[in-house]
């Protein structure tokens, strides 16, 4: 079965399941989960993670209707409406909140510093301000980060193999996070040993960053980076399309911009985190406090490659590239 149809399967019996919740309780508390998602219901990525979410849980030995209740929020991704549902979960006093990404995880620390919190998808919860330390959270909040900043020379590394001749890379970054300005540090640093100029472009505004695109394309040899924040992620279509009309080669943090005609690229697997986010779930629900979790870094990555991508900008991916990669789409 797939991750999709396992999220609807799930979710179906999780309907049917909720009219049984006064017989549930009668056997032992009712546990309840809240889940709070920067996108729309409809958005088939997401609906992978929180499959994955679920699977896990139901392999913990929960059983939706029975002994846990899920209330789940997909909040698009306006910072207000991120704020408003991030409220409305508190309110309902779960017993923990599942949160994906750094623009979901702030309002909600922001109205609540006693809920237990696990997130995913955080590219740098300390310089976040979300934990103390990795090891040592210290907090209400807990969970799995995205990204070293070694990150940064990575990417910068896999688009000079896909496009050995360019000498140009403009970089788009989320300028209001700290890790927008890390990752962005961290491609400046590689640059200067392959003889490579940078242009950071801003993520916040799509006219800002059509211009600068436009205007970074009219030179030659050029290429992008694109760096890993919520507002990216929203508006990976758009990005890729831009990037597209432009015939520039880039590189992604992860893989929904390739599979949706991007070129190249490299990030941890987020499904996955979703996954073990379902066992730090488990543990607090059993007891533990999220203070005593350290925040797990990625344990899977994924190199995605689009040859036919490849073929329109008139590239010829490298068979070492393609030897190591985790999924090629023809």
């Amino acid at each position: 079965m797939s991750t999709r149809r396992a999220f609807i399967t799930l979710l179906g019996g999780a309907a049917a399941a909720w009219p049984l919740t006064a017989r549930a309780q009668q056997g032992g508390r009712m546990r309840r989960i809240g889940v709070l998602i920067p996108a729309t219901a409809d958005d088939a990525d997401y609906q992978a993670r929180v499959g994955a979410f679920l699977q896990g849980l139901q392999q913990s030995g929960w059983t939706i209707g029975q002994n846990v209740r899920i209330d789940t929020r997909w909040a698009t991704s306006n910072p207000a409406d991120i704020r408003r549902h991030a409220a409305e979960l508190v309110a309902l006093a779960p017993d923990v909140i599942l949160v994906n990404g750094v623009a979901a995880v702030a309002p909600l620390l922001e109205a609540t510093r006693a809920v237990p919190i696990v997130f995913a998808a955080v590219a740098d919860p300390v310089a976040a301000g979300f934990v103390e330390s990795l090891a040592r959270p210290g907090g209400n909040a807990t969970g799995f980060s995205t990204q070293e900043y070694s990150f940064g020379g990575k990417w910068l590394e896999l688009l000079k193999q896909i496009a050995p001749s360019i000498t140009r890379v403009a970089v788009i970054r989320d300028p209001a996070i700290s890790v927008g300005i890390g990752l962005f540090s961290a491609v400046q640093s590689a640059a200067s040993s392959v003889g490579v100029e940078l242009s950071p472009v801003n993520v916040r505004d799509a006219d800002e960053m059509d211009r600068a695109i436009s205007a970074f394309a009219r030179g030659s040899n050029g290429g992008l980076i694109v760096t890993a924040s919520s507002l990216a992620f929203a508006q990976r279509d758009a990005i890729v399309a831009l990037v597209a009309r432009h015939k520039l080669p880039a590189v992604y943090f992860h893989s929904s911009f390739v599979k949706g005609g991007g070129l190249i690229s490299y990030g941890p697997d987020l499904v996955d985190q979703f996954r073990r986010a379902a066992a730090y779930i488990d543990r607090i629900l059993k007891g533990e406090k999220p203070a005593d979790l350290p925040v797990q870094a990625p344990t899977k990555y994924e190199l995605v490659i689009n040859l036919k991508t490849a073929k329109a900008i008139g590239l010829t991916v490298p068979d070492s590239l393609l030897a190591r990669a985790d999924e090629v789409i023809e």
